[in-house]
């Protein structure tokens, strides 16, 4: 059967890039959210403009969606209170939530400690929004990428509880994991992983 995928931040650099593995890769059948849509829809993909911290218009554009992937970068943790409302409501149970490297202070000193939370107060929205997905629950996976550009494709992924392994990770990179883990219930279920480019 073919699956319903919604994302949110359809429009940014992660989930344009999430959008172009699942069209390739999977049959998925993908409704893109975003605050401002200029975009026709086309086979497979529906566009909807619309407010991610919305109720109203989140439960409306979720009804029937097998799946969500959200990557935002801003008002993270209203958006992702929001969506693990309405997902519990609505019981829909399989979520991918980007966050970002240095949430839990596991990157270590060789790659810059001064990217951990610890550090760098701008991290803090990702980690509220972190601790209500995995507070959740949802059959989430919290992904914490490091810094996203178009370089090697090749990645490791680490737990949540070990030393992040490396500072960079492609694009590329990070969709092919977030396709692995909306194709497969069970991969890196109810967990968080780091992703990043082997040293």
């Amino acid at each position: 059967m073919m699956k319903k995928i919604l994302i949110i931040g359809a429009t940014g650099s992660i989930g344009s890039e999430v959008t172009a593995h699942l069209l390739d890769e999977t049959d998925a059948q993908l409704t893109l959210l975003a605050r401002h849509v200029n975009q026709p829809n086309q086979e497979r993909v529906t566009w909807v403009q619309g407010d991610a911290t919305n109720l109203v218009q989140l439960e409306k554009v979720m009804r029937n969606q097998d799946a969500l992937f959200v990557a935002v970068s801003g008002q993270l943790p209203q958006v992702a209170k929001a969506v693990v409302t309405t997902m519990t409501k609505l019981q829909i149970h399989k979520l991918v939530f980007i966050a970002s490297m240095g949430i839990y202070n596991e990157i270590p000193a060789s790659i810059g400690a001064s990217g951990n939370l610890a550090s760098n107060g701008m991290l803090q929205a990702y980690r509220q929004a972190a601790d209500i997905v995995t507070e959740s629950t949802l059959n989430y996976t919290v992904v914490r990428p490091g810094w996203f550009d178009q370089g090697s494709h090749d990645y490791e992924v680490t737990g949540r509880n070990e030393p992040f392994g490396g500072h960079d990770v492609s694009r590329w990179a990070i969709a092919d994991l977030v396709r692995r883990v909306l194709e497969d219930e069970q991969l890196y279920a109810r967990t968080s992983v780091g992703i990043n480019r082997p040293q």
